[in-house]
């Protein structure tokens, strides 16, 4: 029996465990955004823990990052002179607020009619947790290479986890870091991420008047502040809805072709609503920039009254294409904002965040491993694909261990997991091939020595 043959067996034997450990993790809302409670990410800090010496990494052990929520850490010693392989994941997860319009209880794990197992988290990212439990169960006892295990509990917030990397690089030392946080376009289509889209954002605040004052008195000639945010914001895309600031990169995609209906399926685009854009559909969500404004501070419709703003607060997440420079494309953004005063408003702009691109070497021979690992398990040809997604550690962990290589990969199918959305979710038989083809991978690794 082939390594594939034997690990797929043995992956299959076991799902029951990997599934019940998986559904215990979904249940612990771990997030970790300011203002919520940190009792359930502390708590699902310990969990992790045990969940990795159960697996058979006897020395888990929380990691306190200043400022910030506990890593959880751990490492297995594999053969003299054997590669060091570094398996990623996350702990903390998206809020998921009522208004998403969840038709299940988001902490509440629970397996549908279509055989997925939906929950907050239950894809993005205890699915990588899952994957990590059931390759290191299996091969604990006998590792093919030196394994090291780092959960971060705050991928999705403002996460403190990068300074401490850049500032403790020599435990950061890898060949090999496999980043279980992505997955392929549908289940059953094995896909390996070849580039991130970075994610930059900065808050602008738009200030017209000393205090609010009635619509109908002064409407008309006072500027209202949402009338010029607005403005300023409308100038962001073009005609056709692509993104257009000057200095900001875009790009083409030379990968696979992003599918259609997978996309217009994830998407949840509206039937007769026209894509934003021009180009292919790889080129618009994997290699060209893409502005959104994710939050603005201003009265819902209930509580408006007939008032104009005097202010109002907007802030924008700026997705940017590979190979750009964070810290360049950022300044773009804002120094573009800046120089927007429509009716000499008054306007603020300040960052937030500068989360860098990245894009893998595929020559790599770590990287044609993994391939050849995605093609033996799930028995089909392999896609490389992109990700409009970004991981910001990856340019500090790449600072820490410049030769490394770095995999992205995952259960987390475009088409359906629905990742930071209401009804996340995730394919147990996609998860059960993504255990396999890391456990193949590392057996790989180590036969191919450091």
């Amino acid at each position: 029996m082939s390594d594939a043959e034997s690990i797929k067996a043995a992956t299959k034997a076991l799902m029951p465990e990997i599934l019940d450990r998986h559904a215990k993790l979904v249940a612990i809302p771990s997030i970790a955004f300011p203002g919520f409670p940190s009792d359930p990410v502390h708590a699902m800090a310990e969990a992790v823990v045990q969940l990795l010496r159960d697996a058979g990494a006897a020395n888990a052990r929380l990691q306190e990052i200043p400022g910030g929520y506990p890593a959880v850490v751990a490492d297995i010693a594999g053969p003299p002179g054997s590669p060091t392989v570094l398996l990623y994941a996350h702990y903390d997860v998206q809020p998921s607020p009522e208004s998403q319009g969840w038709t299940s209880d988001p902490w509440t794990p629970t397996v549908k009619d279509d055989g997925r197992v939906y929950g907050r988290g239950a894809a993005d990212d205890k699915s990588g947790l899952a994957m990590h439990f059931g390759s290191i169960k299996q091969l604990a006892a006998n590792p093919p290479c030196n394994i090291q295990v780092l959960v971060e509990g705050e991928e999705e917030t403002i996460s403190h986890l990068e300074d401490f990397v850049e500032a403790n690089p020599e435990l950061f030392q890898f060949d090999v870091a496999v980043i279980s946080d992505m997955g392929p376009q549908a289940v059953d289509r094995p896909g390996l991420t070849t580039a991130l889209r970075g994610d930059v954002s900065c808050t602008i605040e738009v200030s017209t008047l000393a205090n609010p004052v009635h619509s109908g008195l002064f409407g008309g000639a006072a500027p209202d502040a949402m009338t010029v945010m607005i403005k300023i914001l409308a100038g962001l895309h073009d005609e056709h809805g692509d993104t257009v600031i000057p200095g900001v990169d875009s790009g083409t995609w030379p990968g696979a072709d992003m599918d259609e209906p997978v996309y217009r399926g994830g998407s949840a685009i509206l039937d007769g609503v026209d894509y934003l854009g021009t180009g292919t559909l790889s080129d618009r969500v994997w290699a060209r920039p893409s502005i959104t404004v994710i939050g603005m501070d201003l009265p819902n419709t209930v509580e408006g009254s007939n008032v104009l703003l005097p202010s109002v607060k907007a802030r924008l997440s700026l997705r940017i294409a590979p190979g750009s420079d964070a810290d360049a494309q950022l300044e773009a953004l804002m120094s573009h904002l800046r120089a927007q005063t429509p009716w000499n408003a008054k306007v603020v702009v300040e960052k937030v965040k500068a989360g860098h691109a990245f894009a893998v070497d595929e020559s790599a021979p770590a990287i044609q491993a993994a391939e050849v690992a995605l093609a033996e398990i799930y028995g089909k040809p392999v896609e490389s694909i992109g990700s409009g997604g970004s991981i910001p550690l990856l340019a500090s962990l790449k600072l820490a261990s410049p030769d490394g290589a770095i995999v992205l990969w995952g259960a987390q199918d475009v088409e359906k997991a629905r990742i930071h959305a209401s009804d996340e979710s995730v394919d147990p038989a996609e998860l059960e091939r993504m255990v396999a083809a890391q456990t193949l991978l590392l057996v790989k690794l180590g036969a191919q020595g450091a």
